[in-house]
């Protein structure tokens, strides 16, 4: 499995971004999917999640409300919306796909991630 993580940029306090990722070599819509980001200096945190069938969503307290998870499994994709952003979400994300099940707030639980895509967001 290979997955590509983008859209990731500079934006002001307030802004949004919409970052995308893009699945190849596995029947896509078998895995639950997830957000991670990682800020320097910091461990990897769990972000937001989606089910198979993008009928369950799960987010971190901090951004519900703010980010948006869904996917496309046609296209193999799944995007992160991200509105009013803060400076603290300033972090390299990830996305990670998850074989077998488990905890999806835990990084361990996934088993391929994307090469990461940098969100910087300035005050």
């Amino acid at each position: 499995v290979q997955l590509q993580a983008s859209g990731g940029g500079l934006v002001q306090a307030g802004g949004s971004l919409r970052l995308s990722c893009a699945a190849s070599g596995r029947t896509f819509s078998n895995y639950v999917m997830g957000w991670f980001r990682q800020a320097p200096g910091k461990e990897r945190e769990f972000v937001a999640a989606i089910s198979r069938s993008d009928d369950s969503k799960y987010y971190a307290d901090f951004v519900k409300g703010r980010f948006t998870i869904s996917r496309d499994n046609a296209k193999k994709t799944v995007d992160l919306q991200m509105n009013s952003l803060k400076p603290e979400d300033t972090a390299v994300y990830y996305c990670a796909l998850d074989l077998y099940g488990g905890s999806i707030q835990n990084p361990d639980t996934y088993n391929y991630w994307g090469q990461g895509t940098e969100v910087t967001v300035s005050s």
